[in-house]
């Protein structure tokens, strides 16, 4: 078992899960800060609708290749020099949005953006668990989970308040002066930890961003415009490239992408779980706004508020049930977290076509409570599968599994809003059959993710609610 490291003070511990936590905030505020601003970007930008997509997908692209190699080269140079590197670029990139006035120069920052934020990810739990004993790393994934929950609230309020008073260039300058603070922050209390001695694996790496690369256009190009020749040959080519990647991965002593952890059935079980719950949260995120405005008759201003519970629960859950994980089975608290989740799923799936806003906020809370209790234990079980020189590789595959999931779930929702509207002829309304359709998916895939937290305690031999070490 890792030990402290010595140095650490319980002041410059405080100060460095804050520099982290508030890193993951602004990297979660960056993918849904755009989000109402689009139609606003499109026109100053004189792009067309479809076009000033690439503002989103330039920084999801970005993220997304970045997050092997850079978590690789975490655990080789040191998180810590990865960390503040992935400030100064993205404040660099933040910059780059803001003084942008054509569509390629600012999907090309954003893509940079992208990238950053995939340094920050992969970083900042590995950084947490150097400065947090073993017996106390609940308490950090805690505050990581809290602090994505939220930023991903936080974005579109965030959006709303600036566009009221300025032009969208703000989104991105504000991220100047706070990532200044933040990197001022880091330098003052991360540990200058050196990494281990193994030589960057550049074909590895290449290998990766072409298949994630390739994935992402792949299933992009099937989300918005079904099954052509070009998304199939993408997916195949990412399904060919990623075949080549896992052989290498599989003939190296220490892979770039940790293959050799799947050995580990617990550590598989809580991977499938992390990949299954964030594609049951995704196809709600995007199913419920649906329902809420187009169903229901809420004005986008009400459909905020509504979710507002969900994303407040989970923030003020995740510390706590961080907390418990140090002392509790992580795999049966994931596993009641999920089945809450589950339950407020189902709720939120059968309210009718009409209930009252208290209705919706308790099923919203419902959610929010079980999500927010699962998230940090898993993540704990995750994280603590490798000794601590190597964080970098169970993050890596944490955030992967994260993307996978939400790629999964808004495709799925693509395809069965797709035939909703081939079906029902209602234009560009959704009716409510598809709104519970996508639901019950979500449903399902919430206690499938529970099924595998209690297979992980089964597997372990630990399914009691007993004191423990995070199993």
């Amino acid at each position: 078992m890792d030990e402290p490291l010595g140095v650490v003070s319980p002041s410059q511990r405080r100060w460095a899960v804050i520099a982290t936590s508030m890193a993951a905030v602004l990297s979660m505020i960056d993918q849904t800060i755009v989000s109402t601003a689009l139609p606003t970007i499109a026109h100053d930008v004189n792009a067309s609708a479809a076009a000033s997509i690439w503002v989103i997908n330039g920084y999801q692209l970005g993220l997304t290749i970045g997050i092997v190699p850079l978590a690789a080269a975490g655990d080789i140079l040191g998180y810590w020099r990865v960390f503040r590197s992935g400030l100064i670029i993205f404040i660099l990139a933040s910059i780059g949005c803001a003084l942008s006035h054509s569509l390629d120069v600012l999907t090309a920052a954003r893509f940079v953006q992208g990238l950053a934020g995939a340094a920050l990810t992969v970083t900042a739990s590995p950084i947490n668990r150097l400065v947090y004993p073993p017996a106390m790393l609940g308490r950090a994934t805690g505050f990581a989970a809290m602090a994505v929950a939220i930023g991903a609230a936080a974005g579109p309020i965030v959006s709303g308040v600036l566009l009221s008073f300025g032009p969208w260039q703000w989104l991105f300058a504000l991220n100047i002066p706070i990532g200044i603070g933040v990197y001022v922050l880091a330098v003052k209390a991360i540990p200058q930890v050196p990494g281990r001695k193994q030589t960057f694996d550049v074909v590895s790496a290449l290998m990766s961003v072409a298949m994630f690369g390739l994935a992402v256009f792949g299933f992009d190009a099937f989300g918005h415009g079904g099954a052509t020749p070009l998304a199939i040959g993408e997916v195949v080519a990412a399904a060919f490239v990623g075949w080549l990647f896992i052989r290498r991965q599989l003939a190296t002593p220490l892979p770039m992408f940790a293959v050799d952890l799947f050995a580990q059935l617990r550590f598989t079980l809580a991977v499938f779980s992390c990949y299954a719950s964030f594609v049951s949260q995704t196809i709600a995120y995007i199913a419920l706004p649906f329902a809420f405005q187009t169903v229901m008759s809420h004005t986008p201003l009400q459909v905020g508020a509504l979710l507002l519970p969900w994303l407040l629960a989970t923030a003020a859950m995740a510390p706590i049930a961080g907390r418990l994980a140090d002392r509790y089975n992580s795999s049966r608290l994931a596993t009641i977290g999920l089945g809450v989740f589950g339950v407020g799923l189902l709720t939120a799936t059968l309210m009718g076509a009409d209930p009252a806003p208290l209705d919706i906020a308790w099923r919203m809370l419902l959610c929010g409570i079980g999500y927010g209790l699962y998230q940090s234990p898993n993540n704990r079980s995750i994280q603590n599968s490798v000794a601590r020189e190597r964080s970098g590789a169970p993050q890596a595959i944490q955030s992967i599994a994260r993307v996978a999931g939400q790629t999964t779930g808004a495709v799925l929702v693509a395809v069965v809003f797709a035939f909703d509207e081939r079906t029902t002829a209602l234009g560009n309304g959704i009716s409510s059959t598809a709104v519970v359709t996508t639901m019950a998916i979500a449903t399902a895939c919430a206690f499938f993710a529970a099924l595998a937290s209690l297979w992980r305690g089964i597997e372990t031999g630990s399914i009691s609610f007993a004191k423990t070490q995070g199993t």
